[in-house]
């Protein structure tokens, strides 16, 4: 019984030193360290950290547009995408990522996110046999032939004079245009919001698309109705605040 009690504490310790051979004593074992944030090189936790707040779990779409839509990858290329990441946006609540302008990301961090959104979420043939409008303006809009065109392709849904309809919300609400760019405008006129049930810019009537030129007159139109003090029934320059 003693013999056998004894071999048994032998066993024991012999397993509890093969058990710590791998990393001497009191030293973390390997790949459990926690690595630095600039280390982070795995798309899910980069974009879960930094995008996914605004444009929505698995590039859904949130206060933001959804980067998982494959229209909106056919037309803005990677240059657009990865400019757009690291140098934010002015003007709007899209902010700037990279280290160089103020951000927590390095350049191979950007890289990773820019290159796995396209990896994971675009869609060859989307576009089938159509040319979609420039992802930016060719030439300057016109505010008048803008409002035409949004009274043939938007009224319907957005309303008389963009003041929101049943099927959609105000898009010329001045709190609405203080958050986004013309870039912005031009991107969800084009590629549609189809988290929200817009379509793109196919979608709006039957058998009739935009053309890159109304695409760029209705954006000038929205534009126009930006104002200085968004938010504020009156000027704030003109009453005093107290």
């Amino acid at each position: 019984m003693n013999a056998h009690r004894h071999l048994c504490v032998l066993v024991g310790l012999a397993a509890m030193l093969a058990s710590g051979c791998g990393a001497p004593h009191g030293q973390p074992k390997k790949d459990s360290e926690v690595l630095a944030p600039k280390d982070i090189l795995e798309f899910g936790t980069l974009y879960a950290e930094n995008c996914a707040g605004c444009h929505g779990a698995d590039g859904r779409g949130g206060a933001a547009i959804a980067l998982a839509n494959p229209v909106y990858l056919a037309i803005a290329d990677d240059v657009a995408i990865r400019k757009a990441i690291a140098g934010g946006v002015k003007g709007t609540a899209m902010p700037a990522f990279a280290e160089n302008a103020g951000g927590m990301l390095t350049d191979a961090q950007i890289d990773v996110i820019t290159k796995e959104i396209r990896s994971r979420w675009s869609r060859q043939g989307v576009l089938d046999t159509a040319t979609a409008p420039s992802y930016a303006p060719k030439s300057a809009g016109d505010v008048h032939r803008g409002e035409i065109a949004y009274k043939t392709f938007c009224e319907s849904c957005h309303g008389t004079g963009g003041g929101g309809g049943g099927k959609a919300s105000a898009i010329t609400n001045d709190s609405f245009l203080a958050l986004v760019s013309d870039q912005g405008l031009r991107t969800i006129v084009i590629a549609g919001r189809p988290e929200l049930g817009a379509p793109d810019w196919r979608g709006n009537l039957p058998e009739k698309a935009m053309s890159d030129q109304e695409v760029t007159d209705v954006v000038a139109w929205l534009a126009s109705h930006r104002v200085q003090n968004p938010g504020q029934p009156y000027s704030a320059s003109t009453h005093a605040q107290h």
